[in-house]
């Protein structure tokens, strides 16, 4: 069942002839992303939680999650200087982790909405 504010929602959305589909891939035109590998000391020290928070701070959208290698994969989404701010986190980790390596590449935007901690 919608609830009125999603009847509201859609009623815009047809009036100006905008799918859902579009909205949910819609990124800001200065939006830049990166995928990164965290190796070190970063499974099992809250690191994914800590990157969740920092990320949110910042506003930025992706997810992070645990490798089957014990490294920390990091997917992140949004304006380039809060990227670098974030990036620069992830080198320093939380308090108890030991980053030994952060490997970035630079990707397009796939439309992320929020950040996640994927299992």
């Amino acid at each position: 069942m919608l609830r009125n504010c999603d009847v509201c929602v859609k009623i815009w959305l047809n009036l100006y002839n905008i799918s859902m589909e579009k909205l949910d891939k819609a990124t800001p035109s200065n939006a830049a992303a990166f995928h990164a590998q965290i190796s070190g000391r970063v499974q099992g020290v809250g690191f994914r939680y800590s990157a969740q928070r920092e990320a949110e701070r910042l506003r930025l959208n992706g997810f992070v999650r645990n490798t089957d290698r014990g490294n920390v994969e990091v997917w992140a989404e949004g304006p380039p200087d809060k990227l670098e701010v974030f990036l620069k986190w992830l080198r320093r980790g939380p308090e108890y982790s030991r980053v030994d390596s952060v490997v970035k590449e630079d990707r397009e935007p796939r439309g992320y909405r929020g950040f996640g901690v994927e299992l």
